[in-house]
Formats: C-alpha cells, sequence, structure tokens
C-alpha cells in the first residue's frame, strides 16, 4: 500500500528512508520552526481560528451537533497556514471535500482492507471494494495540493518566501533532487503534513470533548480554573500553562487514554539485534506500539480508567512521567510536537473558557474507538452552552 503511494521508500516524510528523510524532515521542522513555533503570530494564529471556532458552534446553540467537522476545519487551517500559507472558509466545498478525504484515508488505511492489500497485493489490486478508496482518496488530495502549489508558482519571490511550498519550491530550483526536492515529493510530504497536522490533533479534541462530558465534575474543575486563572475578558496564551496545572494534566491524560496513534508508525531495524530474547535482522520493519507504554499497568495507577491525577502530585502540581509518549519518541518522533502541544492547549483551554458541554440526555458516549490509522471516537452529538 505505501509502495503504490509513495512510489517506494524513497518519498514522503513517513516513509522515506536515509539520506532522503533527514534532509526533509529537517527541512519540514526548520519551516514549522521558520513559519510556526518561533513566532508569536503563530499563537495569535491559533487563537484568531479559535474564536472561529467558537462562532461556528455558538451558531449551534440549543441544538445537538457533530462537532467533528468543525474541529477538523480548526485545526486543518493551522497547518494550512504553514503550509500554504492560507486559511480557508469553513463553508469552501473544496476544503470540505479535501477533509473528507483525509478522515477516510486515515481510516481505510488501518483498516482490515489495507491488511488484505498489503498480504495479497497482486490479487486485491484487481479486486473491487474499499480498499480501492486509499489510492483514491490519496489522489485526490493530492490533486487539492497541486492546485495550492500551481497558485504559488507564479506568485514566487525568492526574497519573501511565505509558506512551505515557498522554500519548497525554492530549494527545488537549486536542483538538489537527489535528497528528494521535487515536486512529486513536495506534494507527497504535504500530504503527510495534513494527516499528521490534522488528523491527530483533532482526534485528540474530540476525545477530549467525550471524557469532560462523561466526567462532568472534571469538566467543571477545568472550567473553574480557566475562570479563575484567565477569565471571561482575554484570550488564553501559552504563558497560562503554568498556572493551569489541573487543566494541563487533563489534556495529557486525554492524550495518553485516547491514544491516538495506537500502532505507531513503522521503523527498520538498522543493524542486527536481539531485543528481549528475539533476533532482529537488518531490515525488518518494526511497529513499537505505543498502547503498550500509555497504558502500562506499572507505570499507571489506573491505565484504563480516565484520570487526571495520573500527571498530579499530592500538591495539585503538574508532573511529567516518562512513560507519557503520545509522540513516539527517537529519531523519527512526532516533528510537529511543539506545534500540537500548542494547537491542543490553545484549542483546548478557549473552548471550555467559553463553553459548557453535554450530550443527548441519558447517553453514554462511547469511549471504544475505530481503530484506523488513528484510534477514531465513534460518532456524537453533542450541546454547547456558552456562558
Amino acid at each position: 500500500m505505501v509502495t503504490r503511494i509513495y512510489s517506494g521508500n524513497s518519498a514522503g516524510l513517513f516513509f522515506s528512508n536515509g539520506k532522503v528523510w533527514r534532509r526533509q524532515r529537517r527541512f519540514a521542522m526548520a519551516t514549522l520552526r521558520a513559519f510556526g513555533l518561533t513566532m508569536s503570530s503563530m499563537e495569535e494564529r491559533i487563537c484568531e481560528e479559535s474564536q472561529n471556532l467558537q462562532d461556528a458552534m455558538d451558531k449551534k446553540r440549543g441544538e445537538a451537533f457533530d462537532p467533528v467537522p468543525l474541529l477538523n476545519n480548526a485545526v486543518a487551517n493551522i497547518i494550512c497556514q504553514i503550509v500554504f500559507g492560507r486559511r480557508f472558509d469553513y463553508s469552501d466545498q473544496h476544503f470540505q471535500d479535501m477533509l473528507n478525504d483525509l478522515n477516510e484515508l486515515a481510516y481505510l488505511e488501518g483498516s482490515v482492507w489495507a491488511f488484505l492489500y498489503d498480504a495479497f497485493p497482486a490479487l486485491m489490486a484487481h479486486m473491487p471494494g474499499p480498499h480501492n478508496g486509499i489510492f483514491s482518496r490519496a489522489k485526490s488530495i493530492e490533486a487539492f495540493i497541486q492546485e495550492q502549489v500551481d497558485r504559488h508558482k507564479p506568485e514566487l519571490d525568492p526574497g519573501s518566501p511565505r509558506d512551505y511550498i515557498d522554500i519548497f519550491l525554492l530549494e527545488a530550483k537549486n536542483g538538489n533532487k537527489e535528497l528528494g526536492f521535487t515536486e512529486k515529493n513536495m506534494i507527497l510530504c504535504c500530504l503527510d503534513l495534513f494527516l499528521a497536522g490534522t488528523e491527530t490533533t483533532s482526534k485528540t479534541l474530540q476525545w477530549g470533548l467525550i471524557h469532560l462530558i462523561n466526567n462532568p465534575h472534571i469538566q467543571e474543575k477545568v472550567r473553574a480554573e480557566i475562570d479563575i486563572v484567565i477569565g471571561q475578558s482575554r484570550q488564553p496564551t501559552m504563558a497560562d500553562r503554568a498556572n493551569l496545572p489541573y487543566t494541563d494534566a487533563v489534556i495529557h491524560e486525554i492524550q495518553r487514554i485516547g491514544n491516538i496513534v495506537p500502532l505507531n508508525g513503522f521503523r527498520r531495524a538498522a543493524k542486527d539485534m536481539t531485543l528481549g530474547g528475539y533476533f532482529i535482522p537488518k531490515g525488518t520493519s518494526v511497529m513499537p506500539i505505543l498502547t503498550s507504554v500509555l497504558f502500562d499497568k506499572t507505570e499507571w495507577a489506573t491505565p484504563d480508567t480516565f484520570n487526571p491525577q495520573h500527571f498530579l502530585d499530592s500538591e495539585g502540581k503538574f508532573v511529567k512521567r516518562e512513560a507519557f509518549m503520545p509522540f513516539s519518541a527517537g529519531k523519527r518522533a512526532c516533528l510537529g510536537e511543539g506545534l500540537a502541544k500548542m494547537e491542543l492547549f490553545l484549542f483546548f483551554v478557549s473552548l471550555f473558557q467559553k463553553f459548557s458541554f453535554t450530550t443527548l440526555n441519558g447517553v453514554q458516549l462511547q469511549t471504544e474507538g475505530i481503530i484506523g490509522a488513528t484510534r477514531t471516537p465513534h460518532p456524537f452529538k453533542i450541546y454547547a452552552q456558552q456562558f
């Protein structure tokens, strides 16, 4: 499946190897820093997008609604501003189609159909079935990205690059094809950035709504802490996090129990080695399963229960935990971890600063997820009551 989408192991950010992967990862991280993490304006952009999200939710007042499309819109627009240098209106149908393709692709890539395709590729390539949607959805997203690339080319200014695409196009002009600076690879890297930068953060916020609706006493404590520290008159900032230990603990617990990427990403053994008594030959594909750490009974007091106390000491101060690794670890850990943490904190706090969330009377929202490339909540509806 990966070979067909990425044309082998020398394209994109997730599945490339060697010098191409090293150069593209460094390039992507440098671009994120240039257009995001080192700029206070990124914090402002997230807060502005939070306001757009609040406005969209406020329009639903009095009626039950599905929060997933709105969360997807908001989170995707942050990566859009870094990659494309622009955001999209929530009513933009082209944008909505792309987000729908992203959601379906993430689900299908982790479905039994993907496993069947990988087990019997020669047969499944000629068979009808949902697995074909993996490739059609990927092509549709690539076409969306290509349109944005084509819009950039006539306005490209070497002295003033605006975003990831501009800088990539300039690198490609320098002839660094052997390091992956081709237009085809740029599109695949953008695809990876959108899959990682939209799906995971949006899913975490979705699980956050579910767990805080199911635990209204925890939601009330979060809202009370936010109200004391920030109040209602200003937007949250990252500087507030140190003064919101309980809220920070809740966000971390959502990430832990949400288990957004349970199977992690693939690794490959760089040399022959023995681990836990098992011999792993050089070149073997390895999946270090994050679930085994996030639910380790020797690390967490109540691993199967939503419990923010996992990240608080006896005095209510926030405590870092070594076993908390939703972004994975090592050289191929999530390259957008810093951006994701900023988004999660600012979106989460801004939502619970302004709204009280409930669901339909008598309904207990499901906490068992649908496993795909990410762990997705079952469909649910909520009420958002503004203060």
